[in-house]
C-alpha cells in the first residue's frame, strides 16, 4: 500500500503553496521571521492521536506495524478480540478452492497465493493464503484481521473471513470479477480503455486511499499500490 505529493486534493480544492525544510518534509506557511517564538502548552486538553498502520501486500501478507516499534501488535481497540467476520477450517477453504488447485488461482506474489473459492451459499470469493514462515503468532495475526475487518468502504476489498490452522494463515475477501487495471492497461488484446474509465478508477482508487489514510482509526498506510492492485469490477470501479 510511494507517491508523490499533490497540491490538490481529491475534491478539487487547491492546497497553499508548500515550502521544503531542510529535512525535506513539505509546509504550506511561510518560514517564521527570525525572532518568532512558539508558546508551548504544558497541559494540553486532548490525547495525541496513534501512529498511523502500514500495510504492505507484498510483503509477507497484510502486514501491518504502528509507530515503527519493533515488537508484537496489539489491537488498538483493546484486549478482547470482537470479531464480526466469520472463521472457515482449512479444510472447508480447501473445497471452496478445489484444494487450492491451479485453475482457480487467481494470483501470486511475495505474500503467498491468491485461489478463487465458492462458499456452500454460492458466494465467490478470493482466499490469500500467505507464504510460510511469516513468524506470526495467532494472536498478531489475529488482531491484523481484527484492524482490516473495521475497514468498510465502497472502493475497498471486504474481508469476509479467515483461517487459522496450525501454521496456516489464510484471510478470505470477496472475489471482485473483472480482473486489475494492471490486466486492462497491460495485458488484454482489444479496445484501449477509454479515458472515462480511466478517470473514474483513478478517482475511485484515490476515495479508498484517502479513506485507509485519513479516516480510519488507527490510521492504515497502504504502501503498495499499484495497477496490479487495483481489482476492478464490471463498472470499472476501483477496489484497493
Amino acid at each position: 500500500m510511494e507517491s508523490d505529493l499533490y497540491k490538490a486534493n481529491l475534491w478539487g480544492e487547491v492546497c497553499p503553496p508548500f515550502r521544503r525544510d531542510q529535512y525535506g518534509w513539505q509546509h504550506n506557511a511561510p518560514p517564521p521571521p527570525p525572532d518568532h517564538v512558539v508558546k508551548m502548552n504544558s497541559h494540553p486538553s486532548t490525547k495525541p492521536p496513534p501512529p498511523p498502520v502500514n500495510v504492505n501486500s507484498s510483503g509477507s501478507g497484510s502486514h501491518f506495524s504502528g509507530g515503527g516499534e519493533n515488537r508484537p501488535l496489539q489491537s488498538p481497540f483493546g484486549n478482547a478480540l470482537s470479531f464480526s467476520k466469520c472463521t472457515f477450517t482449512y479444510e472447508e477453504l480447501a473445497v471452496a478452492t478445489n484444494e487450492f488447485s491451479d485453475a482457480n488461482l487467481l494470483g501470486q506474489g511475495g505474500f503467498g497465493f491468491v485461489h478463487k473459492g465458492v462458499l456452500p451459499d454460492g458466494t465467490e470469493v478470493a482466499v490469500k493464503q500467505l507464504r510460510d514462515g511469516s513468524g506470526q503468532g495467532e494472536r498478531e495475526f489475529q488482531a491484523e484481521v481484527e484492524i482490516i475487518s473495521r475497514v468498510h468502504h465502497k472502493h475497498l476489498v471486504t474481508l469476509v473471513g479467515y483461517c487459522i490452522s496450525e501454521d496456516k494463515r489464510l484471510l478470505v475477501y470477496e472475489f471482485v470479477p473483472n480482473n486489475t487495471l494492471e490486466f486492462h492497461i497491460h495485458g488484454r488484446r482489444g479496445p484501449t480503455m477509454d479515458w472515462p474509465s480511466r478517470l473514474r478508477i483513478a478517482l475511485g482508487s484515490a476515495k479508498g486511499l484517502a479513506y485507509l489514510h485519513e479516516d480510519c482509526h488507527p490510521k492504515i498506510i497502504h504502501r503498495d499500490i499499484k495497477a496490479s492492485n487495483i481489482l476492478l469490477d464490471y463498472r470499472c470501479e476501483a477496489k484497493v
